[in-house]
């Protein structure tokens, strides 16, 4: 431990925060990869005693596994929390934190400005299985206020919002869950804990798609739950045992790997994304630009509050609506059309007729999700090779 204040800085942590060198058998410097299904016992006794939760220790990676350990011992100290669980992916870190939550059924309040498949998730597979979400303006403290019932088992949000860029406030959130006696989970991808950290707001718990920035370099699926290591406990060893949304420690590696980056990139994300969007309020073919570093968005100043800098991601309006917003796409060059973001590469697309397309014309309306809306996940790539290539791609439209 350092002696100034007791603790190391962000970039410190990312990669030293939890792992010794000095603990491990082999004195190996890197994290190694324990990619084992299973772990010995040492006799009879020390397997009852795992298996009772007598005694901490590695049983089947479907349950922990070692590498799996320091990922989660790291983020979780990136973060603020008290544990993490890594899990197979974004989606099942949300989905095993809901029905942890919400056993038994009850309702969720979420605000309306989600990821398409969080969205989908929440509105109708968890319905099917006894939970109902009640999707509110998340800047109308007063309707997250009325959503809130005897059968309301937590509340959930995402800030910034995918793909519309809403930075919510987590702090009077948090405050209206509490008066309540209710946890409020924060999806924290887009800023990861080196942006913002959802904790000191008051969050009680955070989800990450591990898939996007913490890797950063579009080569693993994953993702990770951060929060009090009670609830982890329980999530652990009842849905996460009995449903298998394990993580590969292959994946996890990769992943610590990247935190390893993770300031030194979302430093340059966050520059490069501020150029390109003042770029963009200066083109003849945008109607409109969605970035929190702009002064023109509308929750600029609680951005600068929350979060350390304004991220890698961005959305505008494309003149000419989604013809024109189809054209622009497919003649970029240098930007990738694929459904993912947080790469180190920069990518694009069209969320209506992708990410949000299962939902309906009127849930795309609620939720921000219009027809000439294109989402960009700006890249650490020279900040003129991205701009020429989008603008070679704008002489293109219409052309």
């Amino acid at each position: 431990m350092s002696s100034r204040e007791g603790k190391y800085e962000f970039e410190t942590v990312a990669l030293h925060g939890g792992y010794s060198p000095k603990k491990d058998s082999q004195s190996s410097r890197a994290v190694p990869i324990y990619q084992s299904t299973s772990f010995v016992f040492n006799d009879a006794e020390h397997a009852a005693r795992l298996f009772a939760l007598e005694e901490a220790g590695n049983i089947y990676t479907r349950i922990g596994n070692p590498t799996h350990d320091v990922f989660e011992k790291r983020v979780a100290e990136l973060e603020g929390a008290e544990a993490g669980l890594v899990t197979s992916s974004g989606m099942s870190a949300i989905h095993l934190t809901a029905i942890t939550l919400a056993e038994g059924g009850g309702e969720i309040v979420a605000s309306k400005y989600l990821y398409g498949g969080t969205y989908h998730l929440f509105a109708e597979t968890l319905a099917k299985y006894g939970i109902k979400t009640n999707f509110v303006d998340p800047h109308d403290f007063d309707a997250w206020e009325e959503a809130i019932n005897e059968d309301t088992k937590f509340l959930y949000l995402e800030s910034p919002g995918n793909p519309t860029l809403d930075i919510v406030d987590i702090e009077k959130v948090a405050k209206i869950a509490h008066q309540h006696g209710l946890k409020l989970v924060v999806d924290n991808t887009f800023c990861t804990p080196y942006l913002s950290q959802p904790i000191k707001f008051g969050a009680d718990i955070v989800v990450h798609s591990a898939t996007k920035y913490i890797g950063g370099h579009g080569s693993s699926i994953g993702g990770i739950i951060l929060g009090p290591a009670d609830f982890l406990l329980k999530a652990r060893t009842e849905g996460y045992r009995d449903i298998g949304p394990a993580a590969s420690p292959f994946n996890t590696w990769l992943f610590i790997q990247g935190l390893e980056s993770l300031a030194l990139r979302m430093d340059r994300h966050s520059e490069n994304a501020l150029k390109v969007a003042k770029w963009l309020e200066e083109h003849p073919q945008v109607e409109w630009v969605r970035y929190p570093g702009l002064e023109s968005h509308p929750q600029h100043d609680l951005a600068k509050k929350q979060q350390r800098a304004f991220g890698g991601m961005l959305c505008f309006g494309i003149k000419g609506g989604i013809k024109a917003g189809k054209e622009l796409i497919n003649n970029v060059e240098l930007c990738s059309l694929l459904a993912n973001v947080g790469d180190a590469r920069t990518l694009i697309i069209h969320p209506a007729s992708t990410t949000h397309e299962q939902l309906s014309a009127q849930e795309q309306s609620e939720a921000g999700i219009t027809d000439n809306l294109i989402r960009l996940s700006v890249g650490i790539e020279n900040i003129d090779d991205i701009i020429a290539d989008l603008e070679q791609a704008f002489n293109k439209v219409n052309s």
